[in-house]
């Protein structure tokens, strides 16, 4: 029987056959079926949280012997709650509607042809990703429940811990009806296994990249496969005139500081002049008390203490850390304008008081999620009541914005006459 995780005996090619296979299998199980499946992954995860953490060690060994920062640890470290955490994801995706078999429309033409549009698995889903174990987990549970193999390629510095995940996750796929084919995992760091995902169009229906701006510009570049494009989360925070002083203040720590290494927290504060004349210290203060480095344009400087000069770079490139970039506009349309020149259509803010300056924001912004007196942490499956995720999309094309069940499914159109010819 051929194995489930790569070894030097099974090709990617072959991994990908069986997943095709098994996506066959899946796509017609019941939505119940799909549940009790998902709901004992999530037990075993739970019940194997030590030999999961054991592996993870593994990795973060190696993460401190390459140095890595700090930041990038926390995406790759295991704990018992985040593994929890993993477990219940999957209980929430459980929980959800399975979007499989909808009927988006129904109609019968004067020929008495019925039409159905009906809501179908895409099929076998590459998935290309970095140093987050969580991803796995998310990443499996949301493809079963859509109806999808999945082929899982993470990043080498996260492999011993992605291995013992999905060793548990086959594991106890055997007392289900999914086939365990349905999760693949390339078990190598060889970037050849990666290059072989790009060009099995045969076999494989959508690649999903998830990670740096590197690894995604790679993936949309060099893939014959559609691509499921995330995004990079350079992400902004403008403070209008009109912004309450607590809520800009409160909003901008969270979106900053919170979990600062992830794609939805706030890289670039944009604020108005008038504002930042008058709430200068308490800004300042916010800034110093919560670690945030500052790196300004010349107004910033001019106006807030220990003030690093802004470069290009820190206008267009993610921090991952406790820094950010502050630029002062004379005018909502200056902060409209640094958005769209810098902005990566993933999550922008504006804080006001003002009705119309925020349905202009709005209207305007071109991003897959906008918010009006709101952090841009929301941007998240789990937090808008998706439950797990497999990415956020900045694209346009089938999905943007967090990507949840729906956005897994395609759809097809079913026909049924009764022996009618044109």
């Amino acid at each position: 029987m051929m194995t489930l995780i790569m070894t030097q005996t099974t090709t990617v090619e072959e991994q990908a056959i069986a997943a095709k296979k098994a996506a066959k299998q899946l796509s017609i199980l019941s939505t119940a079926e799909k549940n009790e499946a998902l709901l004992i992954l999530a037990d075993a995860l739970e019940r194997n949280y030590e030999a999961i953490l054991a592996e993870n060690e593994k990795d973060l060994m190696n993460g401190k012997e390459k140095g890595f920062e700090d930041a990038f640890m926390d995406r790759l470290a295991l704990t018992r709650e985040r593994i929890a955490d993993f477990a219940e994801g999957l209980r929430q995706v459980a929980e959800h509607a399975d979007p499989v078999g909808d009927v988006l429309s129904d109609w019968t033409l004067e020929n008495g042809l019925n039409v159905k549009e009906i809501r179908v698995p895409l099929g076998v889903i590459g998935m290309i990703y970095e140093a987050r174990p969580n991803v796995t987990v998310d990443a499996a549970g949301l493809a079963l429940k859509s109806g999808n193999a999945i082929i899982l390629k993470g990043g080498s510095s996260a492999l011993s811990s992605n291995k013992a995940i999905v060793d548990t996750m086959h594991h106890a796929l055997e007392n289900t009806k999914v086939p365990k084919e349905a999760i693949q995992f390339i078990a190598t760091a060889d970037r050849e296994a990666t290059q072989q995902l790009f060009t099995m169009k045969e076999h494989i229906d959508v690649l999903i990249p998830r990670g740096g701006g590197a690894l995604i510009k790679a993936v949309v570049e060099n893939a014959t496969v559609p691509v499921l494009e995330t995004g990079v989360g350079n992400c902004h925070l403008y403070v209008d005139e009109e912004a309450d002083t607590e809520k800009a203040l409160n909003i901008m720590i969270n979106a900053k500081t919170d979990r600062p290494a992830v794609c939805n927290a706030a890289e670039t504060l944009i604020v108005h002049q008038a504002w930042l004349e008058k709430n200068k210290e308490q800004l300042a203060a916010a800034f110093q008390e919560n670690g945030i480095t500052v790196h300004g344009d010349e107004a910033a400087a001019a106006t807030l203490p220990n003030v690093v000069p802004a470069t290009e770079t820190d206008w267009a490139d993610e921090y991952l850390s406790l820094d950010i970039a502050v630029k002062v506009v004379n005018d909502i349309d200056e902060a409209i304008d640094h958005i769209d020149q810098y902005g990566t259509k993933h999550s922008e803010a504006i804080i006001t008081e003002s009705a119309e300056n925020a349905k202009k924001f709005l209207q305007l912004v071109d991003a897959a999620a906008l918010y009006h007196n709101a952090s841009t942490r929301f941007t998240d499956g789990g937090a808008l009541g998706f439950g797990a995720e497999i990415g956020i999309s900045t694209q346009k094309l089938h999905a943007r914005g967090p990507m949840g069940l729906p956005a897994l499914t395609t759809r097809k159109y079913v026909m049924v006459g009764d022996g009618l010819v044109r």
